[in-house]
């Protein structure tokens, strides 16, 4: 493993903050976060227009950079920094890849080149789990999550003549759901006996039976939504597109019907597994950008706020508790640098396109872990030694207090995140059998 950064990652990192510092202020921030979308569209433009922000980590043919997870995770390091509402993990981290990896190229040439320019947002429906189960950094990657049985969930069935799909059911906690353009909907089909989770391509504009609303959530910096739909049309992400002739549909639909009614159709469980490393890298990667400016601005104060006469941070006591932050932040930043690197570790693709998605989704989960927890750290003691201030809503510092403690129950928690990473790694398998063939 090559440690260092190349000049190209040097200078995405560096452009970004340049850009950030100018536009994303306190004051920036949260008239932000109360606006329809919940972010600032005009920095949004300009991060897609002059950075490529959107289209990092897609492939050159269709308009983007074509670079891989590590770009996304520095990206995501310097936006957690200034706590930047954006839909950039919703858009490039989580809908983008699934689109380059289960979408056919009549519909990777539609959707991946309005991502990278900015034009189209996206968002992940969920139904009836967390981000991290479907990622499977909580557990063996399977379909129960999207809601299984003959209710709750999301649920799809074909239309007359298998040309099309109506979803019903609702979502909660979507990210960047009540703005996105585009919606990559997990559902349900095959009825009971012989579902399969499939993922549907849904835009909210151009269909009714579709419901959006804004939650007020713990941290306005990551605005999360409710879906409702009601017998809304959706397009297959996978299946032919229309103009293809007629026996073509007949068979695609013929093997969509099979994959769905008792085929061992496993496609999109494995996809989300196999993106769990890379976005598991960025949220690792975020905290560590939100906890090293907290820790700065927590150094900022101590050395200006007396008490007795001298810098509250002269005294043993501070320096102690600001040193065992600084030792414990470093090792998630290298936790989740390794991360990001091993997620991409892959061959390049032929075409210059970026890495694929891989690695270890339990070396992923333990940085994830790492990151999650010292964020919580870093941001309790900034609250501590900033005082009285430290807990008033015109303080920054409570925002990043927020952040920590919101990822910790969207993306966590840390002891599953590290338990699955043990199981993965096998540290228990001996005392498992002992148990099993004990009397």
């Amino acid at each position: 493993m090559d440690a260092a950064f190349t000049e190209e990652q040097g200078e995405i990192r560096r452009t970004l903050r340049e850009l950030l510092l100018k536009r994303c202020g306190p004051e920036e921030l949260r008239a932000a976060v109360r606006t329809t979308a919940g972010h600032d569209e005009p920095l949004w433009r300009q991060l897609a227009g002059q950075l490529g922000l959107p289209g990092l980590a897609v492939e050159r043919r269709h308009g983007g950079v074509g670079c891989g997870p590590t770009e996304l995770a520095l990206a995501c390091e310097e936006t957690g920094r200034f706590l930047l509402p954006s839909p950039l993990l919703a858009t490039a981290g989580l809908v983008a890849p699934l689109i380059a990896a289960l979408g056919t190229p009549a519909q990777q040439t539609e959707l991946l080149p309005r991502i990278a320019s900015g034009d189209l947002t996206g968002a992940l429906v969920l139904p009836c789990a967390s981000l991290p189960a479907a990622l499977g950094l909580l557990g063996p990657p399977g379909a129960d999550w999207a809601g299984g049985g003959r209710a709750g969930g999301i649920q799809a069935r074909q239309t007359g003549a298998g040309r099309g799909w109506r979803l019903y059911g609702e979502a909660g906690q979507v990210l960047d759901g009540h703005s996105a353009g585009l919606l990559l909907v997990a559902a349900r089909a095959g009825g009971y006996a012989r579902g399969r989770t499939l993922l549907f391509v849904l835009r909210p504009g151009e269909v009714r039976g579709v419901r959006r609303a804004r939650l007020t959530a713990l941290d306005e910096t990551r605005p999360q939504a409710r879906v409702e739909l009601r017998d809304a049309q959706a397009v297959l992400l996978g299946e032919a597109d229309g103009d293809a002739s007629g026996d073509a549909n007949r068979n695609v639909n013929r093997d969509v019907s099979r994959d769905v009614n008792g085929g061992a159709d496993s496609r999109v469980p494995e996809a989300l597994a196999r993106l769990g490393a890379s976005v598991a890298a960025m949220l690792a990667a975020e905290a560590v950008g939100a906890a090293d400016r907290a820790l700065e601005r927590t150094i900022e104060h101590v050395q200006a706020r007396e008490q007795f006469g001298r810098p509250i941070g002269s005294f043993q006591a501070v320096k102690h508790r600001l040193a065992d932050l600084y030792v414990s932040l470093q090792a998630a930043r290298s936790a989740a640098y390794y991360a990001a690197w091993a997620a991409g570790a892959g061959p390049a693709a032929p075409d210059g396109g970026p890495r694929p998605s891989g690695g270890d989704p339990g070396d992923a989960g333990v940085a994830l872990a790492q990151a999650l927890e010292t964020l919580q750290a870093v941001a309790a003691e900034a609250v501590q030694l900033h005082g009285g201030i430290g807990v008033t809503w015109e303080h920054d510092v409570q925002l990043y207090f927020k952040r920590a403690a919101s990822d910790a129950l969207l993306f966590g928690p840390p002891e599953r995140l590290r338990a699955r990473a043990a199981e993965l790694a096998g540290l228990f398998a001996g005392r498992a059998d002992r148990e099993a063939v004990a009397p």
